[in-house]
């Protein structure tokens, strides 16, 4: 019996929407706003995932309290109130999308979790924008 266990987390960022090889027209026409030059910010909101058997000694998928910190150490730690493109070392070349975020937290967190359980993140831009990416 498979149990999906899931913690919520938050952090605070700013990014800008653009790629270096395209013209300020045709960053624009993609991005919109979001490539203000200025940058811009966002509340995201963080919902992380872990599906696996429930361990038969302790009754737990993963201890939360090891989640949370984990959580804590490798995500908020790293990106909470930080310009996501200037001091995010993954985000140097990678245009940070909450897609590519997404990606980026998953990678950040998998390592440390039993290989033998799915690992699965949700991330909120906006209320109504958001998205999951499960490896």
């Amino acid at each position: 019996m498979k149990v999906k266990v899931s913690r919520k987390a938050h952090f605070n960022a700013a990014h800008r929407l653009y790629r270096k090889d395209w013209s300020d027209d045709k960053n624009n026409a993609v991005f919109g706003k979001c490539n203000n030059p200025n940058f811009h910010g966002h509340n995201y909101e963080l919902i992380v995932s872990v599906f696996g058997e429930i361990d038969s000694e302790t009754g737990f998928v993963v201890d939360m309290k090891v989640l949370k910190d984990l959580i804590k150490e490798k995500v908020e730690d790293a990106l909470d109130h930080k310009n996501l493109n200037v001091e995010v070392p993954e985000f140097k070349e990678l245009n940070p999308t909450a897609e590519n975020i997404s990606v980026v937290i998953w990678n950040k967190l998998r390592t440390h979790i039993d290989a033998n359980h799915e690992l699965e993140v949700k991330l909120y831009e906006t209320p109504r924008n958001f998205v999951t990416y499960w490896g």
